[in-house]
């Protein structure tokens, strides 16, 4: 982790996508922290944190495909925010992923491409 511009990236190992953003962070020269939140799940704090530097609400950021999301009734957008960080907090598949943090902003770097806009140098060209 480079500490003049450290990185943080929310992975999910199993996610083409997640992999994909990770690859470009390391291939940029980077070597981030790497916090894999299936294994450690989401605090409520940490959830709130990261939203409000995306400036963006729960529903924006929970993942619908692949998770309870429809069982427990959290794909309505009039859904309480509350509700749904609860939900996250109890069930961490719901966050979409990956979310990366640099000192260029945060955001839900889908497609991973997107992660090359929070980066302060590209990858090398192949």
């Amino acid at each position: 982790m480079s500490k003049d511009f450290p990185i943080t990236i929310f992975h999910n190992r199993a996610c083409g996508t997640s992999r994909d953003a990770l690859a470009l962070i390391r291939a940029a020269g980077y070597e981030p922290t790497v916090v894999e939140y299936l294994k450690v799940g989401w605090t409520r704090s940490q959830l709130e944190e990261l939203l409000g530097a995306m400036s963006v609400r729960p529903y924006d950021i929970l993942r619908q495909k692949g998770t309870p999301a429809a069982e427990l009734g959290l794909l309505d957008p009039s859904v309480d925010d509350a509700a749904i960080i609860d939900a996250m907090v109890d069930h961490p598949i719901l966050v979409n992923r990956p979310i990366v943090a640099t000192p260029r902003g945060t955001k839900l770097a889908r497609p991973a491409e997107a992660v090359l806009d929070l980066l302060d140098r590209r990858p090398a060209a192949r």
